[in-house]
């Protein structure tokens, strides 16, 4: 294949900067791997895409910094709980650059009561740990330091540490870590006025230094499904020692999990958990961290699912967790699904039978789940050859045609409704006639959540035709209403910190291929046919999560979606007056949680596009 120049400039840039020295060597596999998977112009993509979102983190960090300013205001500030941190820190033979670095930027902190412990498990050649850490407790009376007989390995030496400490909180930081001046203070403005069991923060990695950064991960809130795939809360996690002294202290047989799985045992008990979306710890990556490579602490994935499995035995949820193909480190959830449910999967059709038909072959030939029926809501439709197809489904005795009475005017809330009387099922899954079907356990796969009392809804991921995204989950505030997450994203990637590719929690999901049990559908009195095109699916689930059930999308029900073969776009006047008139009346509706901003997403990100992009101010 022929490159354009400046397609080969991109890739000899990567390859010159990987191979300047050895620690970029990961970099350079990394991109030869997906060189091998994926193709030169996925590859290209992505390298370009790294290149540019590097240097929008790098004037992110820049502009976050502490100016003198506000280290004064902020100093300055009296709290009216005297909250005392203790920050934990298990020291193993620490760079001596590293070691200081990290103890300065907590004596750098503007909220002063806090405790440093460091529990020494470093070997004889690296003395000089010790000595400096002497030097620097002589002159801060907060510093305590412990050297260990023996090193114990990560979690005992952070045992040793909880012994040293008498904070009301705790805090988990790492050895050659850094955290921002405002990290504390900023954590005891959430204290004082939420009284939190559980903070944890955004966060940034970097390489030599703070002008250095290679990605920021800016969070979502608590998403329980979502930390069931893979530790997204990671640092900075300050909880109540009240809470700690319930759960128990880090376990041995979980290092190199030992976050994932305490954060698991303490989240378990906790009744506030609160993520302050702002950038408050700098993970340093270098050739002996897990943010390099985790492939080279490949027992931290083996025990990152036992955490997991282990989290499920006590919440007496049947399934377990496995790596995925793709990424070692993000785990697959399998839940066992209960007796025989059967599922009634309605789908609303005027006309277009090639469409139709092509969804319903789909869902006979592929499903490997039996137990369903299909409800086809006919509405309006005038062609002959319509209703001879409809003749031809009576030979399948699970395919019902029902006909919706109807002035003429669609209503896509109305015809689904009135499906879902006819519906057997206790799930229902709405689904458009322009779906077909790729995964041959994608009943199985909605129905392992849908089955789950705290989920009230479950969606599906929808490509189009041209091989790229069209629905992995609905951001709520995009465009001022709602988007799709990673639309027209190559199937292939990723996404933002694996968001394409793993089981999670959203406030919304289309409702183009959306499964939910019928006892929940009634219980919030089904979709709202004043919606009769737009968002009606936005705010069914909007309104599934104000009575107290999640949402769940899951990457592993994979469908195509030939978006608007059947209705055309909203493309005339009075379509667009309309699609105006909802945005409208959901704007108004659900005002306080567009102010507020979509839990699941994270304000620093942008509302203009679907890409999970930095917002720019």
């Amino acid at each position: 294949m022929d490159l354009k120049e400046a397609e080969k400039e991109t890739i000899w840039t990567w390859i010159k900067k990987c191979l300047k020295s050895n620690k970029y060597t990961h970099l350079l596999c990394k991109a030869l791997k997906c060189l091998k998977n994926n193709g030169i112009k996925f590859t290209i993509k992505k390298i370009k895409q790294k290149f540019n979102s590097t240097s929008v983190y790098k004037d992110y960090i820049q502009n976050n910094f502490l100016t003198e300013e506000e280290r004064k205001i902020q100093t300055n500030i009296k709290f009216d709980k005297n909250i005392k941190f203790s920050i934990l820190v298990p020291i193993y033979n620490t760079p001596k650059k590293y070691l200081c670095e990290m103890i300065d930027s907590c004596i750098n902190q503007t909220y002063s009561n806090w405790e440093l412990c460091l529990a020494d498990g470093s070997d004889k050649e690296h003395s000089y740990v010790g000595n400096i850490i002497n030097n620097y407790a002589k002159n801060d009376t907060r510093i305590k330091y412990k050297v260990l007989k023996n090193n114990g390995g990560i979690s005992e030496n952070t045992n040793e540490c909880i012994k040293m400490s008498c904070g009301d909180y705790i805090g988990l930081f790492d050895h050659d870590d850094l955290l921002h001046p405002s990290a504390l203070f900023e954590y005891m403005k959430v204290i004082q006025k939420e009284n939190a069991d559980l903070i944890y923060s955004d966060e940034a990695v970097f390489e030599k230094n703070l002008k250095d950064i290679k990605t920021i991960h800016f969070k979502p809130d608590f998403a329980i499904d979502t930390l069931r795939t893979y530790n997204y809360i990671c640092h900075f996690t300050v909880f109540k020692k009240s809470l700690l002294d319930k759960v128990g202290m880090f376990r041995k047989e979980f290092d190199g999990a030992q976050d994932h799985d305490m954060i698991f045992r303490l989240t378990e008990h906790s009744e506030n958990i609160i993520h302050i979306p702002k950038v408050l710890y700098y993970w340093r990556s270098h050739p002996q961290s897990t943010s390099q490579d985790i492939n080279s602490k490949s027992y931290a994935i083996d025990n990152g699912i036992k955490a997991v499995n282990g989290h499920l035995k006590r919440c007496n949820i049947n399934g377990f967790a496995k790596s995925s193909e793709e990424f070692p480190t993000i785990y697959r959830l399998t839940y066992e699904i209960k007796d025989n449910q059967m599922i009634s999967i309605i789908i609303p059709n005027k006309d277009n039978i090639k469409v139709l038909d092509t969804c319903i072959n789909s869902i006979m030939k592929k499903s490997t789940y039996n137990n369903f029926e299909i409800v086809i809501v006919e509405n309006n439709s005038t062609e002959k050859e319509t209703f001879d197809y409809y003749d031809k489904l009576e030979k399948y005795e699970n395919i019902r045609v029902i006909k919706y009475e109807t002035d003429g005017e669609f209503n896509y809330s109305a015809i689904n409704n009135y499906g879902v009387k006819y519906a057997n099922g206790e799930h229902l899954l709405f689904l458009n006639n322009d779906i077909e079907v790729i995964s041959e356990n994608w009943l199985q796969e909605m129905l392992m959540y849908s089955q789950r009392k705290d989920i009230g809804a479950v969606g599906a991921k929808l490509y189009y035709e041209n091989e790229t995204i069209q629905h992995a989950g609905v951001i709520i505030g995009i465009g001022g209403f709602a988007g799709h997450s990673h639309r027209h994203v190559d199937r292939r990637s990723g996404g933002y910190f694996s968001r394409c590719k793993i089981q999670q929690n959203l406030s919304a999901v289309t409702a183009a291929c959306l499964m939910m049990r019928k006892n929940v559908f009634e219980e919030i009195n089904g979709f709202d046919e004043s919606f009769k095109v737009a968002l009606n699916d936005v705010d069914l689930c909007m309104r599934i999560r104000k009575v107290g059930y999640l949402i769940a999308w899951t990457p592993y029900a994979e469908l195509y979606h030939y978006e608007s073969i059947s209705r055309g776009y909203e493309d005339t006047p009075e379509k667009q007056k309309r699609f105006e008139g909802e945005v409208k009346k959901f704007q108004d509706r659900w005002k306080k949680e567009l102010e507020k901003g979509d839990p699941y997403y994270n304000p620093n990100l942008t509302l203009g596009a679907e890409d999970f992009s930095l917002k720019l101010n």
